[in-house]
């Protein structure tokens, strides 16, 4: 009996799945699209990761999602750190959660207000509409370039400070480098065209004779150039900084800073694969990124080196040795906004003192290494003066063995449309089109030179001293005779003194006795003339 009621169970269940199903109402796709930035942005503003990093491992947690749907997220994630500051000032108004608010702004702005006004509700399209009749020019200069007041404050100190802020609140371009030891750019060109790379308009950058630069943001990995190492991704601004290095074939040179090695690579192409290239890092992690790269590359000079710290004994093995030595110091990274608008928000006044401590502690180790007559480039992805310029004038300070080069006789003809105002290179989005970098080359003075410079600074000091020591005894010989005739002079008096006390009670008889005298004649005349008067 339970077998055959089981049966007629299973003939029910069969009989009902073969049914008509009810079919699966899919919400809007950007009613989803909302939901997804909202996560996502709850986890970046915690402030733990940098935003890539959160968007990397949350796209690893939904596999389904494709290409498109991807760049939206990330668009919008990265749009609303960029406006982060005004976009909470707008979302104090309006109806729902902050963070509801703070997605609709985001992908408004990224796909249009059309392409979401029909899963939004009556209340939110008409705050989206209320909010473009704002006068943004009314808004504080820190609200309208979305930063923090301390970062503001600084920035507040450069030329042309609303324009540098709104450059760098823009999406930046994607900069290509062509890897110079396996072709050249104008091959790279003609291969681009009726390719996967002709929608995205490639055209050479301004300034790097190896840069190429697209619009949009492609996805490069699967090009067969970038996968057989032609091309690597480098802002244009980091291909200048290889060119102020200016490695030759056969010398021994240091990428103090390395990183995954894009400037590394770019070193080794230069030097034609010859000589020896240390990568130096601290981090075994970011070396380990760079030797796929190398190995694309084609290079055989590059030797990654792990080290504890820039006071490693391998660090001090090299003293004196390097021809060339770069320290792409770590830093805020205020020039690179437009790639990591995170930093803004992720940093304190309290890390930049951290920082400028270590960039001084790095760069005075990295100085140890270079040779006399050898080149000690100094560079950072920031804007900050304290990291820059002021990082480089105490060093110099610090180091007299090093002078400073101006950065237009470095670049000479190789870079004819970049000119500097003063010894060190500055470029800034507004201006240059790239991130923001800074740079300063100096040069070790050779041992003659440095000799010829201690022997002046001895002259000089020997003329210090001689003139200190002639001052020293001709105020010593006027002490003594002084103290000579003062002594003489102590001595007459004593002498004249004790003559006195001699001779002083005789001369007290005298004068008693010669008082009394005179009184006795007058004692007489008087009585004499007495006696006339009574005769």
């Amino acid at each position: 009996m339970r077998s055959s009621a089981t049966s007629r169970s299973r003939q029910g269940s069969a009989g009902r799945r073969k049914g008509p199903e009810k079919p699966v109402v899919k919400a809007p796709v950007y009613a989803v699209r909302i939901e997804q930035v909202k996560t996502v942005f709850a986890e970046v503003q915690k402030w733990k990761f940098p935003a890539d990093a959160v968007l990397s491992a949350w796209f690893r947690m939904n596999k389904s999602l494709g290409s498109r749907d991807r760049a939206e997220v990330a668009e919008a994630v990265f749009d609303i750190l960029r406006n982060l500051r005004r976009y909470r000032q707008f979302a104090e108004s309006g109806v729902g959660s902050s963070l509801q608010r703070l997605a609709i702004l985001g992908l408004s702005s990224t796909l249009g207000h059309d392409a979401i006004r029909a899963v939004l509700t009556d209340d939110e399209n008409a705050w989206l509409e209320h909010l473009q009749t704002i006068d943004q020019s009314a808004l504080s200069p820190a609200v309208r370039g979305s930063l923090p007041d301390w970062l503001y404050e600084y920035f507040s100190k450069l030329d042309n400070v609303e324009s540098l802020i709104a450059a760098l609140n823009e999406k930046a371009p994607l900069d290509l480098r062509v890897n110079s030891f396996k072709t050249d750019r104008e091959t790279v060109l003609a291969a681009f065209k009726d390719s996967p790379a002709e929608p995205f308009e490639p055209q050479p950058t301004p300034y790097s004779p190896w840069g190429i630069r697209l619009k949009g943001k492609p996805a490069i990995n699967r090009w067969p150039l970038f996968e057989n190492g032609s091309l690597e991704v480098q802002d244009e601004g980091s291909q200048i900084l290889g060119m102020l290095v200016s490695p030759r074939r056969g010398e021994m040179v240091i990428d103090f800073c390395a990183g995954a090695g894009g400037k590394t690579l770019l070193l080794g192409a230069l030097m034609r694969s010859t000589g020896r290239l240390y990568a130096f890092d601290v981090s075994a992690g970011r070396l380990a990124k760079a030797k796929p790269r190398v190995a694309r590359s084609g290079l055989s000079n590059v030797t990654p080196v792990v080290i504890t710290s820039e006071n490693d004994a391998r660090v001090k093995r090299l003293a004196g040795k390097a021809h060339r030595v770069l320290v792409d110091a770590p830093c805020t990274g205020m020039g690179t906004l437009r790639r990591n608008p995170d930093l803004k928000w992720r940093q304190s006044p309290k890390d930049v003192a951290e920082l400028t401590a270590m960039q001084a502690s790095i760069l005075a180790s990295a100085s140890r290494c270079v040779a006399p007559g050898g080149r000690l480039v100094y560079s950072t992805c920031s804007v900050l003066p304290e990291e820059n310029e002021q990082q480089i004038e105490r060093f110099l300070q610090n180091h007299p063995d090093f002078t400073l080069l101006h950065v237009n006789e470095v670049l000479g003809d190789r870079c004819p449309n970049l000119v500097m105002e003063n010894e060190y290179l500055h470029l800034r989005p507004d201006v240059h089109g790239t991130d923001g970098f800074f740079a300063a080359v100096l040069e070790r003075r050779k041992k003659d030179e440095v000799a010829v410079k201690k022997e002046a600074a001895e002259k000089v000091s020997v003329a210090k001293a001689s003139s200190e020591d002639v001052a020293a005894v001709s105020n010593k010989t006027a002490e003594t005779e002084e103290a000579v005739a003062s002594s003489e002079i102590a001595k007459t008096v004593t002498e004249a003194t004790k003559v006195t006390e001699a001779t002083a009670p005789e001369a007290t008889e005298t004068e008693v006795a010669e008082t009394e005298a005179t009184e006795t004649i007058s004692a007489n005349k008087d009585k004499s003339v007495k006696d006339k008067r009574s005769s």
